[in-house]
């Protein structure tokens, strides 16, 4: 018999490596784990039909796992793979649908959440934010963050700035974009993660069709024009190892994103002893608080890129990482050994 099966929706690699995290954590506490992988359905039109998708593969994960397994406890890993779950069992997520599925998106995640989230046995939540947004009333909770860690050694920081990419609308990139232009420097460079050359190429054209036109005259924002541009390199989607060894030569990690339901990327970076500029985005975004308190000047909507190169506060690096202790992973497998191992096996 298995002590707790973690069924994984893991549509993005942080998915699964949060869940991955948890299950090895949980292992640590001497618990016998089993993750059982929704499989990845075919591309829908919309959001809600995806979810779906996705929602019904994890069910039938479940089941067959149930099956083969018959686990004690069950943890379903986010609010779509609990939606049409076959048992009762906690739910571990970074964000509700009713915070980050509005209108026709979240057509009817919000509506199945509300009884899920109330009949669960257990909520995980990700950050206080996120529970702060799950639908009331609730099941009891225990707020179990994603360990963050420095990667390695510092490597010397000859990368001005890097930022994540993948999802672009989402992560704000056409800001970030145009932050650069005009902050950056000629010799300086941004790299962009997650994103490969041909798509950010057009994304880097809107951003500098909308910059001054290099003719002296100041721009409809009142900044000066400038000759030149800063460099912007694109690595498409690089193994994890790569990206952090990035994050290790960068100097500056700039992001922008519309909405943040956690910001695993920003905790890494900050980890990795980068300077945080980002802008105050909605969302339970675990790294905003951090990052108020480490520089409040470089949270803002005008994402002062150039503030952080040439004026970083003092002791910045040696803050962030006193910040970041609960984080360790070393504090989150206390809270799971402590705190969320055995409530699993009460249910």
């Amino acid at each position: 018999m298995t002590d707790v099966l973690i069924v994984s929706l893991g549509g993005t690699a942080g998915l699964r490596e949060a869940d991955a995290e948890l299950a090895s954590s949980l292992q640590r506490a001497g618990a016998r784990v089993v993750v059982a992988p929704a499989a990845r359905p075919r591309e829908w039109r919309t959001l809600a039909g995806i979810e779906l998708a996705w929602a019904l593969n994890a069910r039938r994960a479940a089941r067959a796992a149930i099956a083969a397994h018959r686990p004690r406890a069950i943890l379903y890993s986010s609010t779509t793979a609990a939606l049409l779950g076959p048992r009762t069992g906690a739910i571990r997520f970074d964000a509700p649908a009713a915070g980050n599925r509005p209108g026709r998106h979240g057509i009817w995640q919000r509506r199945v959440e509300r009884a899920r989230f109330e009949d669960a046995t257990l909520l995980v939540p990700w950050s206080e934010g996120g529970l702060a947004e799950a639908p009331e009333p609730h099941a009891d909770a225990l707020v179990v963050p994603v360990p963050v860690s420095p990667s390695g050694l510092v490597a010397e920081r000859d990368i001005a700035a890097i930022t994540y990419g993948a999802h672009p609308e989402k992560k704000g990139l056409d800001r970030v974009l145009a932050a650069w232009l005009r902050d950056g420097r000629t010799g300086e460079e941004l790299v962009v993660a997650g994103l490969d050359e041909a798509r950010g190429a057009a994304w880097l054209a809107r951003a500098a069709a909308a910059q001054p036109s290099g003719d002296g005259k100041p721009g409809p924002d009142g900044t000066p024009a400038r000759a030149g541009s800063p460099a912007v390199r694109f690595t498409g989607m690089i193994a994890r190892a790569e990206y952090r060894a990035l994050l290790r030569r960068a100097r500056v990690f700039v992001t922008a994103p519309r909405r943040e339901d956690y910001g695993i990327a920003q905790l890494e970076a900050l980890a990795d002893g980068c300077v945080l500029v980002t802008t105050p985005s909605p969302g339970p975004y675990a790294a905003l608080p951090i990052a108020h308190a480490l520089d409040a000047r470089l949270v803002s909507d005008a994402l002062p890129v150039r503030a952080a190169l040439d004026d970083p506060a003092d002791g910045y690096a040696e803050r962030a990482a006193a910040a970041l202790a609960a984080f360790s992973p070393e504090a989150v497998d206390l809270v799971v050994a402590r705190d969320l191992l055995p409530l699993l096996r009460a249910l």
